[in-house]
């Protein structure tokens, strides 16, 4: 077992809300770093619903490509 929080832990990950987020609640996305490593990103409307775990190197080359101004 690796030193990242597991299950309900995640709780005591410090998020941060996206600067690009909406201030009427709309699209909102919150990040946090696990002492593994893992960039974890979920629905701040949400906080208890599903989350994507990132290595650094992919978290930074998404960064960098909305950074660009990008559209899926």
């Amino acid at each position: 077992m690796s030193g990242e929080t597991t299950g309900r832990d995640f709780d005591n990950l410090a998020w941060f809300k996206s600067s690009y987020s909406a201030g009427d609640g709309g699209e909102c996305v919150e990040v946090a770093a696990g002492r593994s490593g893992v960039v974890r990103v979920r629905d701040s409307k949400d906080k208890g619903g599903p989350m994507l775990g990132l290595a650094p190197e992919a978290w930074a080359e998404f960064v960098g490509f909305a950074a660009a101004g990008h559209t899926a």
